[in-house]
């Protein structure tokens, strides 16, 4: 499997994530970039998620149908040719880091998928579900993570 490259114009990776982007700040999804998405893909699958969450993994942005001709997304953005799907919050598209006060910063996993053909999800998944559906139809795939801690 081949890899994307995945980068942020607002963080780099394992570095923190500026409190605009976060739920209690602006709640903006940040700028992303990527390149290296295999010709054959006919879907990207854009899913950030928290693995610290008291709750377990927190699903903050899950889009489906991002066109794999794309080389990004500006901040406060839907990713070209992306459906927003309803996060964690209960809320359609990006929902910002909001870890419990005092808890050592959380990682959030920006993760971006290259699928061989379109995906199926509920309109409210988990992020487990959103990988059991992406791994059988995987290309390729890039991750950025991101900390922050209140």
């Amino acid at each position: 499997m081949t890899g994307i490259e995945l980068s942020s114009g607002a963080f780099g990776d394992h570095s923190f994530i500026d409190r605009r982007y976060a739920y209690e700040g602006e709640n903006v999804s940040p700028p992303l970039a990527w390149s290296g998405v295999p010709d054959e893909a006919v879907e990207l699958v854009l899913l950030c998620e928290d693995p610290d969450a008291p709750s377990g993994t927190f699903a903050h942005w899950i889009v489906v149908g991002v066109d794999p001709r794309s080389d990004g997304v500006a901040a406060g953005r839907c990713p070209p040719g992306g459906t927003e799907l309803v996060n964690g919050y209960g809320e359609r598209g990006w929902g910002g880091p909001h870890p419990p006060p005092g808890d050592e910063a959380h990682r959030y996993f920006f993760r971006l998928y290259a699928l061989r053909e379109p995906c199926v999800l509920p309109d409210a998944p988990s992020a487990d579900q959103v990988h059991r559906v992406v791994d059988e139809r995987q290309l390729a795939g890039g991750t950025l993570v991101g900390l922050y801690q209140r």
